[in-house]
């Protein structure tokens, strides 16, 4: 059963609650009978397993891009290395 938590808008009163997925969320703060809310936090995610570094996913086009860029850069200085050449 998933671990919920809660919070009263009125008195701050927070808590946790064990609830099933099917039951109806809480409403009522046990300690002032005020408004509650659910409090939502981010989840802990372990990625376990090859691709999910930079350098495991897309190896191929990481290589092609970079070549491309690399190729354009290669390409630009070669006008003025060829003129300052020729001086």
């Amino acid at each position: 059963m998933p671990t919920y938590q809660y919070a009263c808008t009125e008195c701050g009163h927070a808590f946790d609650q064990f609830q099933s997925f099917s039951e109806a969320s809480l409403t009522e703060c046990p300690e002032c009978s005020g408004k509650l809310r659910k409090v939502f936090s981010a989840a802990g995610v372990v990625f376990k397993g090859s691709g999910f570094y930079r350098t495991d996913s897309r190896s191929g086009s990481t290589t092609s891009s970079s070549s491309d860029s690399s190729s354009s850069s290669t390409s630009a200085p070669a006008p003025a290395a060829a003129s300052s050449s020729s001086d």
